[in-house]
């Protein structure tokens, strides 16, 4: 998770204006790994309803994620960003990945 978060109630209302997109480092390249509108995915409001009971404040739903272009993959390094082109701002986030050994 990344440090940064916003306020449902102030970007609700333009909910699949919003872009989601990635990056993933293979083999030394970064290659654009995700991309899209959150129209694409189902709004909070929607998967909120189908819980049943209304979310407690503070809660954080994960609404899920869009497929990966070419496919799942293993990477490096993993960089995505949430942006919000109605109120101009973007929030990133970026990790390495360390392989662990295997171990039978």
């Amino acid at each position: 998770m990344g440090t940064a978060l916003w306020r449902f109630a102030d970007v609700s209302a333009h909910w699949d204006a919003l872009m989601i997109r990635s990056y993933a480092t293979m083999d030394g390249a970064r290659t654009l790994y995700q991309e899209g509108p959150l129209a694409a995915m189902r709004h909070p409001d929607d998967l909120a309803s189908r819980y049943g009971t209304a979310l407690s404040p503070g809660t954080i739903m994960f609404c899920g994620t869009l497929g990966a272009k070419g496919g799942i993959r293993p990477a490096s390094r993993f960089e995505m960003e949430l942006e919000d082109p109605v109120l101009g701002r973007r929030i990133s986030h970026a990790y390495d990945v360390i392989p662990l050994p295997v171990i039978s």
